[in-house]
């Protein structure tokens, strides 16, 4: 079993926000895949199963996603975990996969660590930083802006790949099949047809 786990907040104002790039790559494999949802109340958030994948939004606010990350892990006894997350150090257009590291201030990852120890990995996706330094907090709780829609699509499809293939390809593998030093959304890159 895989877990497979997007961040995010929860609620609609909240939804097309730098920080939820996670929990948009859950939807598309959810309207993809079509998994069964899983209701169960102690796992703090939105669970479903497609195979031997299991697909998580934790419902807990970013800060506290290493609550619902263990429940989860515990109840099903996992040790294969992917985490797929926004990172203000890379520019939108770029993913970078890593197992294991710090968590570079992401809070979201800060609470997985607290709750599971840092023995997984990591998909960083790029939305870059504000002009403004001292201006992160609404930057990453602003939604993306019209002009980043079309390069946020191409990672999201990007993205959706590795996810899919992230259960049998190891960090090396998937770096090397997607090109990953590279901008996704530049205009000179072949299209990535796996």
């Amino acid at each position: 079993m895989h877990l497979l786990v997007g961040l995010g907040n929860p609620g609609d104002k909240y939804k097309n926000n730098r920080h939820n790039i996670g929990f948009m790559l859950v939807d598309i494999l959810v309207d993809e895949l079509k998994p069964t949802t899983i209701n169960k109340s102690t796992f703090r958030g939105e669970l479903y199963k497609s195979g031997n994948l299991l697909l998580l939004k934790p419902q807990t606010f970013m800060n506290l996603s290493g609550e619902s990350v263990k429940a989860v892990k515990d109840y099903y006894n996992i040790e294969d975990i992917t985490v797929f997350h926004d990172d203000l150090d890379i520019p939108l257009g770029k993913i970078k996969v890593k197992f294991g590291g710090g968590n570079g201030g992401h809070n979201g990852l800060k609470s997985i660590d607290a709750h599971i120890g840092n023995e997984y990995t990591r998909v960083r996706l790029g939305i870059g930083r504000p002009k403004d330094k001292s201006d992160v907090s609404n930057y990453v709780l602003g939604d993306f802006a019209k002009s980043e829609l079309e390069c946020l699509d191409r990672v999201l499809e990007i993205a959706k790949k590795i996810a899919l293939d992230c259960i049998k390809l190891d960090e090396k593998e998937i770096n090397q099949k997607y090109q990953l030093k590279k901008s996704i959304c530049d205009e000179n890159l072949p299209k990535i047809s796996a």
